[in-house]
């Protein structure tokens, strides 16, 4: 029995290796479609292939159509877009597929940074492993597979090895020095949230050092080892990139404190490691129709919160490991002040439990370790949730595949495209390689992206209230044949919205490319 214990660890690494590659295969073979961040992204790296510098997106200007307007892309990373891009340039596979390859390895990365880091912190082989099975029931795990979510998976693949090096690192040295600089620039490379992770890991480190250590000067000693190539790296980021444009904490709507300000943030253990938010399609922020009305969801999210703490305050009291202790508390105290004051502040930053998966993520091994010491009807609760959040997470992911393989269309890219029927993208493509002067405008940030030879121009969606912004929609002047593509459901004052749009243009055409799409076309300057 004991050897069969010993060895148990290892059939589970197995088993989830086996699992990943599996899903690697089939995503080979039916690439993901993509979340709006990373389509952005991918909108920034087809700029640059068109033309544009380095992050520079270009797009059509709207007081002139007939000049480009460009920005330095800084809301979100480049890692994104540059690692799916770098995959396809060194074997040939088209865009979709580099992206499946991108998630693949992502995932292989990700789970073996945190199953070395967990034993690294104190947890032995079978409750790390065990972890693993706890953190591939999660929804998250799977969101990728069916819609790339471009920085989440990236830092997934990347938190793990940095969360070991804070622990791992003992003395200041070369290598610390070393880690500190270049941590920072990977994990933002990957995605910029990175930062306040960055921060949180430094803290714990720094006090990981001093341990033990009473005086103040060996404090500020330790400090400086750490302070001085962090400040380095961040003035780097700011200077060489954050400064050159927008991000979402330059946006503030001034302050407000609503119910969900801070009891979201305090709630994330339990949303992120339970996937409560995806199972309620978003407490707060809605992917989707709402599944409760908001005052019940704030009613969850305050009694999830009450919960969480004492998850947290359990988690600190009961683990022996102190630099484990440290790292839970200085993680979710500091998530609650990152996040608490961006809410307050109004930023623009969503009440989305994926900002705070590392949380889930961490306290993984103690929720097992607290598990295993349950009475054994416990236990099995226990094991029927994790099983029950299992059977939605690959109900949705095998959803998903479906979706992908026989509804989505694929274009030059082999990105999955659910937002257009085959029909219609095939008619988009052959209008586009039949035009060098045109602009094509969608009205989804994806589609786009099959269009090779010419300009594009995305809108934001028309809600069914009609209340829109014109400022947003408006462009002025003329400049070769303009190719309009909506949804047939926008056939009455949305579509008149769209066309308006454009008063340069005149003598609209309007052809069925599909019983769902419709294609707008004009080739005339209006008379001034």
């Amino acid at each position: 029995m004991p050897a069969q214990k010993s060895n148990l660890h290892k059939v589970i690494l197995i088993i989830i290796a086996l699992l990943v590659v599996i899903m690697g295969v089939v995503l080979i073979c039916i690439p993901p479609a993509l979340f709006p961040d990373p389509a952005n992204g991918f909108q920034v790296l087809r700029s640059m292939q068109m033309g544009s510098g380095f992050n520079v997106f270009a797009s059509p200007d709207q007081s002139d159509i007939s000049q480009n307007y460009t920005e330095f892309l800084t809301w979100w990373s480049p890692g994104q877009y540059l690692v799916p891009y770098f995959f396809k340039l060194i074997s040939g596979i088209n865009l979709g597929q580099a992206t499946a390859v991108t998630i693949t390895l992502a995932n292989i990365s990700g789970l073996a940074g945190f199953y070395f880091f967990f034993k690294r912190i104190g947890f032995s082989s079978l409750v790390a492993a065990l972890s693993l099975i706890f953190i591939i029931c999660q929804l998250a795990f799977y969101v990728p597979d069916v819609y790339y979510n471009g920085g989440e998976i990236l830092l997934f693949a990347f938190e793990g090895w940095f969360l070991y090096g804070c622990i791992a690192l003992k003395k200041p040295d070369w290598k610390l020095v070393l880690f500190v600089l270049i941590s920072v620039w990977i994990g933002f490379f990957f995605k910029s949230s990175f930062l306040w992770i960055y921060i949180a890991g430094l803290i714990c480190l720094w006090i990981s050092l001093c341990a033990n250590r009473a005086g103040i000067a060996e404090w500020i000693k330790k400090g400086i080892w750490i302070g001085i190539p962090a400040a380095v790296s961040l003035a780097a980021i700011y200077f060489l990139f954050m400064s050159k444009g927008q991000s979402p904490a330059t946006t503030s709507k001034g302050f407000k404190l609503a119910a969900e300000t801070f009891s979201f943030p305090l709630a994330t253990p339990l949303l992120t490691s339970f996937s409560l938010d995806d199972i309620f399609h978003g407490l707060i922020y809605h992917f989707g129709k709402p599944t409760v009305d908001h005052q019940w969801a704030i009613l969850i999210l305050v009694l999830l919160a009450v919960l969480s703490l004492l998850l947290i305050v359990s988690i600190i009291l009961s683990t022996p490991n102190n630099n484990y202790k440290i790292m839970v508390a200085v993680f979710y105290f500091g998530a609650l002040l990152f996040f608490g004051f961006a809410f307050l502040k109004q930023l623009n930053i969503s009440y989305e439990a994926r900002h705070f998966r590392i949380i889930g993520l961490l306290i993984a091994p103690c929720i097992i370790t607290l598990a295993i010491r349950l009475k054994p009807i416990y236990r099995t609760l226990f094991a029927t949730a994790c099983f029950t959040l299992l059977c939605f997470s690959l109900q949705y992911v095998i959803k998903g595949y479906v979706i992908n393989k026989n509804v989505s269309a694929k274009g030059v890219t082999g990105i999955s495209q659910p937002n257009i029927d085959q029909a219609s993208l095939n008619a988009i493509m052959k209008l586009d390689r039949a035009n060098k002067n045109a602009i094509f405008v969608f009205v989804n940030n994806d589609i786009g992206l099959e269009i090779g030879h010419n300009r594009i121009i995305t809108l934001p969606p028309v809600g069914d209230d009609l209340k829109i912004d014109m400022d947003d929609y408006r462009y002025e002047g003329f400049a070769g044949p303009l190719y309009i593509i909506l949804p047939e459901s926008y056939n009455g004052p949305k579509e008149k919205m769209i066309m308006k749009s454009f008063p340069g243009y005149a003598g609209f055409n309007i052809s069925m490319l599909s019983d769902n799409y419709v294609l707008y076309s004009a080739y005339m300057e209006r008379k001034k």
